[in-house]
């Protein structure tokens, strides 16, 4: 609760997925409580944690009753007086650098594949709902490129993102792009000049971390 209470002077906190520990309820309202205090409006998705107790509906309402705006494959959010665009996803598994899972065999594999690529859909019509925003942002919990999981054992990364989930963003361009779930992954990479960030606490080494953007032309505003 000290780490929201914390925070002043930003116009937007963003949260990028394990909003609770294992999905359970409880743990939701803990989390409620500690952003309560909080004025700026509060965008996350959810993590692979939030979904573990198989109550998705029930965790989604309760964050959403807490004042969250809760992104999802269907969900963006415009905030700021329309200057801030925020595409959201969960994203999926999957791989990276040609070593990725393929859309064969068994049907639960092909059912994975298929998970990824409803995610990346969400993605793409998120960013462009929000493509005449001044300053763009997509928020995911899954990586979307394999650079910040430098740290993390090799053998893993298939089941730390996908690099499916950057088809959308370097189509798009946005100007920042969060991801968690990789907590011994690398903090700062780039996507072909697009800045990635694996804003993970382990990775950070702390509890938030502040962005400054400022948008071009007359409607310029600081986004933290």
């Amino acid at each position: 609760m000290a780490a929201f209470a914390a925070l002043e002077d930003v116009d937007l906190v963003l949260l990028a997925g394990d909003l609770t520990t294992h999905g359970e309820p409880e743990q939701v309202e803990v989390l409620a409580d500690a952003v309560a205090a909080v004025k700026a409006p509060v965008v996350a998705v959810l993590g692979n944690h939030d979904l573990h107790s198989g109550r998705p509906e029930e965790l989604v309402r309760l964050v959403e009753d807490a004042g969250f705006e809760l992104l999802d494959a269907a969900g963006t959010v415009s905030c700021n007086d329309g200057v801030v665009g925020v595409a959201g996803v969960k994203g999926f598994v999957g791989g990276f650098h040609g070593h990725g899972l393929p859309d064969f065999g068994e049907p639960s594999l092909r059912g994975v594949y298929r998970e990824t690529g409803a995610e990346i859909e969400g993605l793409a019509r998120g960013l462009t709902e929000i493509a005449a925003c001044p300053l763009r942002i997509a928020l995911l919990h899954y990586a979307p490129v394999a650079e910040t999981l430098d740290g993390e054992p090799v053998e893993i990364w298939a089941f730390l993102g996908s690099d499916r989930l950057a088809a959308p963003l370097l189509e798009h361009r946005p100007d920042l792009v969060l991801h968690g779930h990789a907590h011994a992954g690398t903090f700062e990479a780039s996507l072909d000049g697009t800045p990635v960030y694996n804003v993970s606490v382990p990775v950070m080494g702390q509890d938030f971390w502040i962005f400054d953007l400022e948008a071009a032309g007359p409607t310029s505003s600081a986004v933290h």
